[in-house]
């Protein structure tokens, strides 16, 4: 069954679509099972799949509104190598129409409930706010992966977002957890970045990930060709950095199933 993981920050800029896009190519490369979902009404996890926003048949706003199956609305192997429920400006729109609708918040935990056998990791982009796209999100998921900054305001943004989660913890799903901290955007030279990369590991332990993602031309260059980095330039920084992180998210899922098997056993 696969592993639902919402990939959020309340603050903007900090590499949440790279994150995803990059994450998922890098885990279907491993030979994983992977479905993407893009909560964003702006549609860049989408574009950078290589997929065309404007020419879909069914995206997320379909899926949400019950217009359509999430089975109907799966592109299977995009460009980017892994399944895709893209989004576009249409999205918009669903936030306002949830409202009428019975279980709102749960609209898509229910439809992934049908597919979620197929996949070994479910990853879901989200815009940059807590609307009602989030808290679905966050509603259908175990974990959530919180890229960040190593700046100060960085900061007091993770202790807000730390507080939405324990909320949406206690009302609505009860399996939610920080699965870790990435370090995105890293620059060794600074000495704010180490500073800020060392409280977040004295304070986080271990849900700060060992990865951390650099600086890199390559990743930024990487959606404006529709391409993850790793299909972009996979000897690049960058991809060599989602590969690992790729490679530690594996490994923690491996430990957690093998944790709670001998619990259950015990």
């Amino acid at each position: 069954m696969a592993k639902i993981l919402t990939i959020t920050n309340q603050k903007g800029g900090v590499g949440k679509t790279t994150t995803c896009v990059n994450l998922a190519a890098s885990l279907a490369a491993t030979k994983k099972r992977v479905l993407m979902l893009d909560m964003d009404p702006q549609g860049n996890a989408t574009m950078g799949s290589g997929v065309d926003k404007h020419q879909l048949n069914n995206s997320v706003y379909e899926v949400l509104t019950g217009d359509a199956t999430i089975e109907e609305s799966i592109i299977h192997n995009s460009p980017a190598g892994y399944d895709l429920v893209g989004s576009n400006g249409d999205l918009t729109a669903a936030e306002v129409e949830l409202l009428q609708m019975p279980r709102r918040e749960f609209r898509m935990k229910m439809a992934l409930e049908t597919v979620r056998e197929n996949y070994d990791f479910v990853l879901i982009d989200n815009p940059p706010s807590l609307n009602l796209l989030t808290v679905n999100a966050l509603a259908a998921s175990c974990g959530v992966i919180i890229p960040m900054q190593c700046e100060y305001y960085a900061l007091e943004g993770i202790s807000a977002l730390i507080g939405t989660i324990n909320k949406i913890n206690k009302r609505l799903n009860p399996n939610l957890k920080i699965e870790g901290i990435l370090r995105t955007m890293f620059d060794p030279r600074m000495s704010l970045t180490k500073d800020v990369s060392n409280h977040l590991v004295e304070y986080f332990g271990d849900q700060v990930y060992r990865t951390v993602i650099p600086r890199n031309v390559r990743l930024a260059e990487a959606p404006s060709h529709g391409l993850p980095a790793i299909m972009y330039d996979k000897n690049s920084r960058g991809s060599v950095a989602y590969l690992a992180l790729a490679g530690e998210l594996i490994r923690k899922t491996d430990q957690d199933q093998k944790q709670a098997q001998q619990e259950q056993e015990g």
